[in-house]
């Protein structure tokens, strides 16, 4: 797997690069914002925040851009709630907080290639009318109309489109897609919105207070 490590720490750096090559990975190092939107395709991205040139959350908002199918970390020191929802916002699958062990970092590391790995191999259309979902091309039609998805909207779509007409509770949504429970309801909330306006129809998406969201079916 090629990992792209964006760390100005060059202590931090050499420790993380030599325990992910012994774990098999080709890392490609980046100690700027720069050197980091100059690197060639990847796999994943283990991404540094507090970077000397660019403040790391644009340069995962760019990454995002430019591949909405990477796999993004944050491994950072900003550990309040309120900076891992904006991370979580910004693009990255999961998020990091400084000091952790290498164990948990390749924990998470495998969780999100794990679950990359489910949503490629996911083959078939969903249809729930007036929605379409290619799920192997990631494309989303509401009638004639297609929509553009981030890749974590498409992903909340399709978890829901699964189980229309059935409510899917809040931690199993938070689980399936963030892989964590932490990322506390804000996350959840900002991208169910963000589907509605972008799918234009507010009870498409329905709420079920103190439970979770679901897919509203004829």
């Amino acid at each position: 797997m090629r990992a792209l490590l964006v760390e100005d720490d060059l202590r931090v750096a050499s420790a993380l690069s030599s325990a992910l090559r012994r774990r098999g990975h080709m890392v490609i190092p980046a100690t700027t914002a720069a050197e980091a939107l100059r690197a060639g395709p990847v796999d994943l991205v283990l991404l540094d925040l507090n970077l000397p040139d660019r403040d790391g959350l644009e340069v995962c908002r760019e990454l995002r851009r430019r591949n909405a199918d990477v796999c993004i970390i944050a491994v950072t020191a900003r550990g309040e709630e309120q900076d891992r929802v904006i991370g979580l916002r910004a693009g990255a699958d999961d998020y990091v907080v400084k000091p952790f062990s290498m164990a948990e970092l390749q924990a998470r590391i495998e969780a999100v290639m794990r679950r990359t790995a489910r949503a490629q191999r996911a083959e078939g259309v969903l249809e729930v009318d007036p929605l379409r979902i290619d799920v192997t091309a990631r494309r989303v039609w509401v009638d004639d109309r297609e929509v553009s998805l981030t890749r974590k909207e498409f992903e909340l779509l399709t978890a829901l489109a699964r189980q229309a007409g059935t409510v899917v509770p809040r931690e199993r949504l938070l689980l399936e897609i963030w892989q964590t429970t932490f990322a506390a309801g804000h996350t959840l909330d900002v991208h169910v919105a963000a589907l509605r306006s972008k799918l234009d129809d507010a009870t498409l998406v329905q709420t079920v207070r103190g439970v979770g969201y679901r897919l509203r079916v004829a």
